[in-house]
């Protein structure tokens, strides 16, 4: 059967390259959307490169300076000399009617880009050792990327990216002193953020009851209402009719509590009425479905896109997001994280989401949140012992601030392998209160109540954790498959390490080990000491339905488990973290621990209201938006006035030398 020909009109790209030779001015009104790869014939899209090239350099694109941007690049000859520039200048009467021209190319450069992700998707079917979900998005994502006129592009010349630059550069130039991004109505946000930036992934993080909701939602009201900008919300926490109650309650002056309950007077119910028809007209999207994947999210958002455009999303809260099966939900946060930076690119919009702080914050002296606040891991005391691998030996934590690009440890829960992973970051994280655990075979290490180690049943937080409980434990040293293993000595603290097996049956007392001798001959055998040191009712249950691959698994891990002797708070000290790629945890003190999770964040905004903690406050009434990270400018508090009856964040009307 014979293939029918590709969609292409070769008259309409001559047409459109007649009309920009035949007149020099007529590439402005297709140069910001007409793409090179849109044109079929190769000839026709080496001409219009060339073309271009002369507009960015500030040259008019005629027959004389396109032929000699062509001969700079040896293309004069093969795209058919000046005979041939000559041939499409006599194509054209007029230029008047190029964009109609260019709009025939782009549709069918569309209709051969639509053929080729349709083959592409069929191609997807096929992979069945995929995850069927991530299929799905894969494929939703490439008919998304045809459906917004994207072009497949690879590397980019920096020329070009200077050109579009200084685009940019001159945009702001000539709007100087405006809010060059989404403006959120808020003098002093925009001041430092310059609006929301596009493709700008926003982490807002409070404790529970300061104010989140109330705060996005007054972003919302203002986008939509003073400045008709189209807004998303993923409300993952709250019904739509609940966001919708505060609205009101924003718009009318009229108090949440007796929205609820109805109990309005004549004119108040007049104002409502007259609100509810103000806000059925306003450009704000809800969606309130619990639990949805970052797949559902960027699913749903791209649909939203597509349908009515969208400025700026929402998500309402992180931590409420479902992220793949994993007994390590900080790994899980961090995926989300990382998949929202990459919504937030996608879609070329500002992305808020928002987050929970641990509770950190309220075991200060200061409860003004702080980045390490945000992160679901705690921290380790200084002194904790780090193994480096590719030295073969162990570093305190505090000497290795500052620090990156150096290898740990890991261990990977699906295979029980010891791996190498990179540190990305390693720093302090203040002062704070530290517990000391100590194990049955002497190990030890002090930690905050929220680091998290690995356990037989997952990751738990130390102040979760109890006597009795098994922690994973590195083998032996020189004995990882991940480590080339110390060949040397260096000038860094060791930790010496009988065998697994060894160290097992001191953990036992004499009776226990009568009882587990059995499991101890087959441990040996296999080389599993999991096996002898896993309670009875976890053994019996792995025979019944562990098959034969896991076994062999198991009979190859790089873990051994130890029992927790003791938990006890043990004073108030500095305290560090590492970021590791990938695996996220790290070899310490030969124990297993979870790392801290670097955000993906552009901006990090906390919410503080001093009222909350201190009653005799002068500041009641104030909320304060804490900028703690803002990676293309400056940091900074924005103090605004809250109404906790109506829920809406404004601007302060006066200022001190404080800013309030």
């Amino acid at each position: 059967m014979t293939l029918p020909e590709l969609p292409q009109n070769t008259e309409a790209e001559q047409a459109v390259l007649g009309s920009i030779l035949l007149n020099r001015d007529a590439i402005v009104a297709v140069a910001s959307w007409l793409l090179p790869e849109f044109f079929y014939m190769q000839r026709h899209a080496q001409i219009y490169e060339a073309m271009l090239a002369c507009y960015n350099a500030r040259i008019p694109p005629d027959v004389r300076t396109v032929s000699e941007e062509l001969r700079r690049r040896d293309r004069l000859e093969p795209v058919g000399g000046l005979i041939y520039l000559a041939q499409l200048v006599n194509q054209v009467p007029t230029s008047y009617h190029i964009e109609w021209y260019a709009r025939i190319v782009e549709r069918a450069a569309l209709r051969r880009k639509l053929i080729d992700t349709g083959g592409k998707i069929a191609a997807l079917g096929y992979q069945e050792e995929q995850d069927l979900e991530q299929t799905l998005d894969n494929a939703e994502r490439a008919l998304f990327e045809v459906s917004q006129r994207r072009a497949a592009q690879d590397f980019v010349h920096i020329g070009q990216v200077i050109d579009s630059y200084y685009e940019q550069i001159n945009y702001l130039q000539e709007h100087r002193g405006e809010v060059v991004g989404i403006p959120t109505s808020y003098r002093d946000l925009d001041q430092i953020t310059g609006g929301l930036q596009r493709s700008d992934l926003i982490i807002l993080a409070a404790r529970p009851g300061v104010g989140k909701t109330s705060f996005v939602m007054s972003l919302a009201y203002n986008v939509a209402l003073d400045h008709q900008g189209t807004v998303g919300v993923f409300s993952l926490e709250m019904s739509r009719e609940q966001l919708v109650q505060r609205l009101l309650a924003m718009d009318t002056g009229i108090d949440t509590h007796r929205l609820r309950l109805g109990q309005l007077r004549e004119d108040e119910m007049e104002r409502v009425i007259g609100s509810m028809g103000k806000l059925a007209a306003a450009p704000i999207y809800i969606e309130d479905a619990p639990g949805l994947s970052i797949m559902e999210v960027r699913s749903r958002a791209r649909r939203l896109q597509s349908q009515a455009g969208v400025d700026l999303i929402i998500v309402d809260y992180l931590q409420l997001m479902a992220g793949r099966r994993s007994d390590n939900r900080v790994q899980e946060v961090s995926e989300i994280s990382r998949g929202l930076k990459a919504l937030a690119r996608e879609l070329n919009v500002p992305l808020i989401a928002l987050s929970q702080l641990s509770r950190a914050v309220e075991g200060r002296t200061s409860h003004i949140p702080m980045l390490s606040d945000l992160r679901e891991s705690g921290c380790l005391a200084g002194e904790s012992l780090v193994y480096l691998p590719d030295e073969g030996i162990y570093r305190r934590m505090d000497d290795l601030v500052g620090k990156t690009g150096f290898n740990v440890l890991a261990v990977n829960t699906e295979t029980w392998k010891l791996e190498k992973r990179a540190v990305t970051n390693a720093f302090s994280t203040g002062m704070k209160p530290v517990y000391k655990l100590v194990t049955r075979l002497g190990r030890s290490i002090r930690a905050t109540g929220n680091h998290k180690f690995l356990t037989i049943n997952g990751w738990k937080r130390l102040d979760e954790l109890v006597p009795k409980e098994r922690l994973a434990m590195p083998h032996g040293r020189g004995e990882w498959s991940g480590s080339d293993g110390p060949r040397r000595r260096a000038k860094a603290t060791r930790l010496t390490s009988p065998s697994p097996l060894k160290r097992a049956e001191t953990a036992f007392s004499p009776l226990q080990r009568a009882s587990y001798s059995s499991r101890a001959a087959l441990a040996r055998g296999r080389g599993d000491v999991s096996l002898f040191l896993a309670p009875m009712s976890r053994l019996l249950a792995e025979r019944e339905v562990a098959d034969i691959e896991r076994t062999s698994s198991q009979a190859q891990s790089d873990i051994y488990w130890d029992e927790i002797v003791s938990i006890e708070l043990d004073g108030e000290d500095a305290v560090y973290d590492l970021t590791v790629e990938g695996l996220h945890n790290f070899v310490v003190n030969d124990i297993i621990a979870h790392n801290s999770i670097e955000q993906d964040a552009d901006i990090v905004m906390f919410i503080y209201r001093e009222e909350l903690y201190d009653q005799n406050t002068e500041k009641k009434g104030i909320a304060e938006i804490h900028i703690a990270k803002h990676r293309n400018g400056p940091v900074g508090v924005v103090p605004m006035r809250f109404e906790p009856g109506t829920t809406r964040f404004y601007d302060l009307t006066y200022r001190s030398a404080e800013g309030y």
